[in-house]
C-alpha cells in the first residue's frame, strides 16, 4: 500500500473497523441486557445467506442480500430489512459484524432510523465512537426491568431523528445519554451513577 493520504485513511479506517469489530464481540459477551442477543443457531440461514455477500458491505447490500429473512427475539419476528440501514453509509466489515448488527433487534430498529435520518446529509458526520455510544445508551434503556416496551428505546431514537431534522446536525453522545437518564428519571427507572446513564 502506498504511503499517500490515500494509503493512511485506508489504514485508519481498516484500524477502526477492526477495533469495530473487537467493540461488537465484547458487547455480545456481555450477559446483563434485557434483550439477549439471538441465538446464533437461529441466525443458520441468515449466515448462508451472508456468504453470498462480498465484504465489506454496505447496508444495501445486505438488505439485497438478507432483507426478507426474519429472526425471533423474544416472541417477536422482525425483518432484517426492519433492522438494518438501506443505505451506503453504512458498512460491515465481515460477516460477523452484519450477524452483531441484528442481534439486538429493538437497539437495531432504532439505530436504523437514526443512520436512515442521516442518509441525505453528506455533510453530517457519524463515526464509529459516536455510533457505539448511541448503541450503548439504547441497549442500556433496553436493560430496564420496568419497561417491558422498550419505550425509552422508541423515544430517544423519535429524539434524535427529530434532532437531525429540526437542526440538521446529530446530537452528541453526551446530550443523548443525558435525555436518556432524564427519561429514566422522569418516569421513575432508577439510573445508578456508577451505570451508562448515570450523569
Amino acid at each position: 500500500m502506498a504511503d499517500d493520504k490515500r494509503g493512511r485513511e485506508k489504514q485508519a479506517r481498516d484500524a477502526e473497523r477492526r477495533q469495530q469489530e473487537r467493540d461488537i464481540e465484547t458487547e455480545r459477551e456481555r450477559g446483563d441486557e434485557r434483550e439477549p442477543p439471538v441465538e446464533a443457531t437461529t441466525l443458520g440461514d441468515i449466515e448462508t445467506a451472508l456468504e453470498s455477500v462480498e465484504f465489506p458491505a454496505t447496508g444495501t447490500d445486505v438488505v439485497a442480500a438478507i432483507g426478507d429473512h426474519t429472526i425471533e427475539s423474544r416472541g417477536e419476528r422482525y425483518a432484517i430489512e426492519a433492522l438494518v440501514p438501506e443505505t451506503e453509509r453504512e458498512t460491515f466489515d465481515s460477516q460477523t459484524a452484519a450477524r452483531a448488527a441484528v442481534q439486538r433487534p429493538t437497539v437495531a430498529a432504532a439505530m436504523k432510523r437514526v443512520v436512515e435520518s442521516i442518509g441525505t446529509r453528506p455533510d453530517v458526520e457519524f463515526d464509529w465512537s459516536q455510533r457505539n455510544a448511541y448503541e450503548l445508551t439504547f441497549r442500556a434503556l433496553g436493560s430496564i426491568d420496568a419497561d417491558d416496551d422498550d419505550e425509552g428505546i422508541t423515544v430517544i431514537g423519535d429524539w434524535i431523528v427529530d434532532r437531525v431534522r429540526e437542526t440538521g446536525t446529530l446530537p452528541s453522545s453526551r446530550a443523548v445519554r443525558r435525555r436518556a437518564a432524564e427519561f429514566c428519571r422522569t418516569n421513575g427507572y432508577q439510573v445508578r451513577v456508577d451505570e451508562w446513564l448515570g450523569m
